[in-house]
């Protein structure tokens, strides 16, 4: 028997989207590495995957995320500040 046993994270009444076998899954069933959550009802767990893909999206279009390329004036001018 071994003396320390590795366990997953997580604990009954929560629930996760697991990526590896694409179920819904109440509490540590598989390695966090594998799963998305935890979430407070299996219907939001369910709709993981839709949500991530919304929040990506957000993401790749806020502005704030973005740098400018480096070497653009930031007034638009489209000048250098050297000349």
């Amino acid at each position: 028997m071994a003396l320390f046993k590795k366990r997953t994270v997580g604990k009954p009444g929560e629930w996760y989207y697991c990526l590896e076998h694409k179920k819904v899954e109440e509490g540590p069933e598989c390695p966090a590495k594998n799963r998305f959550g935890p979430y407070a009802t299996p219907e939001e767990a369910a709709h993981a995957m839709e949500t991530a893909k919304e929040r990506n999206l957000e993401w790749e279009t806020d502005p704030r995320w973005h740098d400018k390329p480096s070497g653009e004036d930031p007034s638009g001018s489209g000048q250098d500040r050297d000349g």
